[in-house]
């Protein structure tokens, strides 16, 4: 029995051949019948499995495609756009209370401007321990 290696092709024979489209469509055609596998091919035509791979996906056709399908009933759908139209309506809130904020914060400037003292809280100072207190620290005995 012959060596496996003496029949052999070195890289630039297996590079400078080519496979007519026919002998491509039946080789892909048994690999779908189940009659060779990949790898089996591969190993008899002395072939690489990323050429066998491109076969089956220009002639084969039980290649899955690479689509994505997205299925949504009615009621999603329905609840997504009261979603979408609630954060609409929240964002329009928001917007108007800006407003306002800005509104205040340019009243209060022009009433410090006028006159002349600070009405904004001072952040730096203690708060006043006075509210709801009855007088005594201490309790009576």
């Amino acid at each position: 029995m012959a060596k496996r290696s003496q029949f052999k092709m070195s890289q630039s024979e297996r590079r400078s051949r080519s496979f007519s489209e026919s002998f491509k469509k039946a080789k892909v055609q048994d690999i779908e019948r189940g009659l060779v596998t990949i790898s089996e091919l591969c190993k008899a035509y002395e072939v690489s499995n990323t050429a066998v791979y491109r076969w089956l996906k220009l002639y084969g056709c039980n290649q899955e495609k690479k689509e994505r399908m997205i299925v949504e009933t009615e009621s999603d759908t329905q609840a997504l756009l009261a979603l979408k139209r609630q954060v609409a309506e929240l964002e329009r809130k928001i917007g108007q209370k800006q407003i306002m904020i800005d509104f205040q914060n340019a009243m209060i400037e022009l009433a410090e401007e006028k006159y002349g003292i600070s009405i904004k809280k001072n952040s730096s100072s203690l708060p006043s321990d006075t509210f709801g207190s009855t007088g005594s620290s201490t309790p009576s005995v």
